[in-house]
């Protein structure tokens, strides 16, 4: 292909692509002026788990949290500045004014909620280093364990979550996501003192409620059993559909456990079990084991 035939390709994929942009369809928006920047929620998310964290994961040098503080007020203002203004069609609900105001207060409503997230990761981390043999130390589990960095960000996003920011929490979580495999929506309430070991699959929905002492292995699933639809066959937003865990529960590998129903206190959810019921407090529940079929392979391995 010559110079001239790249060109016009390159011209016929770009009027094509400017043919798609001008469609209506909400895929796009070339300016982006609106957009929280996914690079700049990342960054501030990370300064906010140094708050949490000090020294463990430090992204640049502060002279003191303070300075971070202010960082992480102004950097968090301006992205839920900018989500407030995408959700509302680029025009808030209040003055320009009022607005920036609105914002610096959800900022420093998070902000003044640190030192509360500090105390309850705190009951998280000895959770996780009673809870698993392998742990040789809280540093460890700090700067090692995808569960302990996954709720850290979750209880962060959260606080937004409960202050109706939008876009910003679910990207938070996102990202936690995009890290750990572990996938818990800004929704959930979680409890103290809870452990998410190993953690990889793991998906807990909005709705889900998780007490204190709780904890799940990978590849659990606390979902949704079925998604209601109105008159015009529309799913309908915001009704309970995830489970309630009590306190002092345990759910092994692979479990899926479905739909709004109560978890008692006290109750072990065996590995790889389908639950869509409620389960009384101190109920044991396990699967079926599988059945193996086995036979003797010729001397010197498979194919001789």
């Amino acid at each position: 292909m010559n110079r001239l035939e790249k060109k016009n390709a390159l011209d016929s994929v770009h009027k094509n692509l400017q043919e798609s942009y001008a469609d209506g369809f909400g895929v796009n928006d070339a300016g982006g002026d609106s957009l929280p920047r996914r690079s700049e929620v990342i960054a501030v998310t990370e300064k906010l788990l140094e708050l949490i964290f000090p020294g463990f994961d430090r992204a640049g040098t502060y002279p003191s949290a303070l300075v971070l503080l202010g960082d992480c007020m102004r950097e968090l203002s301006d992205q839920i500045s900018r989500a407030m203004r995408r959700v509302s069609g680029g025009e808030c609900d209040c003055c320009e004014t009022g607005c920036s105001s609105r914002c610096d207060d959800m900022a420093l409503a998070l902000l003044k909620k640190l030192p509360d997230i500090r105390e309850i990761m705190k009951k998280d981390v000895e959770a996780a280093y009673n809870g698993d043999p392998a742990a040789k130390s809280f540093d460890e589990i700090i700067l090692s364990y995808p569960g302990v960095k996954t709720i850290a960000i979750q209880r962060l996003a959260h606080e937004l979550y409960c202050l109706e920011v939008p876009l910003i929490p679910r990207m938070m979580t996102e990202y936690a996501h995009s890290i750990t495999g572990i996938d818990i929506h800004p929704g959930a309430k979680i409890g103290v003192g809870v452990f998410i070991d190993h953690g990889t699959g793991v998906v807990i929905g909005e709705t889900a409620i998780i007490g204190d002492n709780v904890r799940i292995y990978q590849g659990v699933t606390l979902g949704a059993g079925n998604f209601p639809k109105n008159a015009c066959g529309m799913l309908i937003k915001g009704l309970k559909r995830h489970p309630t865990v009590g306190c002092n529960v345990t759910i092994y590998s692979g479990a899926s456990v479905l739909g709004d129903i109560t978890i008692g206190d006290n109750s072990v959810i065996g590995g790889n079990v389908w639950l869509t019921e409620s389960l009384p407090p101190g109920t044991k529940i396990t699967a079926l084991p599988p059945e193996h079929r086995r036979k003797t392979l010729p001397q010197g391995g498979p194919g001789k």
